[in-house]
């Protein structure tokens, strides 16, 4: 049983880190159709801008620690944001008229773009980081084996939740929500009335490089290394994530995050740690097969 509840509770914590990737590619599919398949490596942007502050920053000590991670948070979500914003003008916004294919193919060669680009400007080396936040507390305890919770797994959740929750309200409750509704619905029709479609959906593509941001800098302090692959596998977990849960559907991004999280973690566990991934997109056939919208998606309607 308390081994069971470990790996809930790590399930959990990977599971909310593959949530926030997700929504990046579901806001992007709800406004345009189109999977960024360079998402992932924002994310990898997002994780390598929190250790270039870090060893900027020279390290922290235990006084330093909340003013040292505002200061990732806040510079990699600035810069990463520009790099979601150039991957729309570049690789999106001159091929929007084209055929569905062109821009699938220029977002993959954009993610090969990226990836070149940050193992020239920063090695092919792994980058390890120290453990910034330290401690835990224990929270059940059988036969020996305790169950913890980290610190730093609470401020995962936490941040998981808070971001979740601001995201949604402004989507449901702002005007800069109700203009991405409207281009999601009908974007010829949303510029008729006024709304700038161009720059909602870069302002969208900004917001989904924010949380991948959010999403780097907690696996990197959560694993303590990163390389420039580490955006691919990644980004491919958190589109099944987007599509389990039926991509276009923010509570569902994050649903099919949390389960596939929980997916790897009780694989890990209980079954040969070498197929968790087969496991992941296994599942992932099966949800296709008997609910190709994903869990909670709705059936695409065709405008005539």
């Amino acid at each position: 049983m308390a081994y069971f509840l470990q790996q809930l509770i790590n399930g959990l914590t990977l599971g909310a880190i593959y949530g926030l990737i997700a929504i990046g590619y579901t806001m992007v599919y709800g406004i345009i159709g189109m999977i960024n398949f360079a998402h992932g490596e924002i994310y990898m942007i997002g994780a390598f801008l929190t250790i270039i502050t870090y060893l900027v920053l020279g390290g922290m000590d235990m006084a330093s620690v909340p003013l040292g991670l505002m200061a990732m948070l806040v510079i990699s979500m600035v810069f990463t944001a520009a790099y979601g914003w150039t991957v729309e003008r570049i690789a999106y916004r001159p091929l929007r008229g084209s055929f569905r294919l062109a821009p699938l193919i220029s977002a993959i060669g954009m993610s090969i773009a990226l990836q070149n680009y940050v193992q020239i400007t920063q090695g092919a080396r792994v980058k390890p980081i120290q453990p910034v936040i330290q401690g835990g507390f224990e929270v059940f305890s059988q036969n020996g084996f305790a169950v913890k919770i980290t610190f730093l797994q609470v401020v995962i959740w936490v941040l998981t939740v808070g971001l979740m929750m601001g995201f949604t309200y402004l989507i449901t409750n702002t005007s800069l929500g109700r203009q991405q509704r409207a281009c999601e619905q009908d974007r010829k029709m949303a510029a008729l009335v006024g709304v700038n479609v161009d720059r909602t959906i870069s302002l969208t593509f900004v917001m989904g490089a924010i949380l991948a941001a959010v999403a780097g800098m907690i696996t990197t302090l959560y694993y303590g290394v990163i390389d420039f692959y580490v955006g691919f596998l990644a980004g491919m977990k958190a589109f099944t994530a987007a599509v389990l849960g039926g991509i276009g559907s923010l509570p569902g991004a994050m649903m099919g995050g949390l389960l596939i999280g929980l997916i790897e973690a009780f694989w890990s566990a209980y079954f040969t740690i070498e197929y968790k991934d087969v496991a992941t997109f296994g599942i992932l056939v099966l949800v296709l097969i008997f609910k190709p919208t994903g869990f909670l998606g709705k059936p695409e309607v065709e405008k005539v």
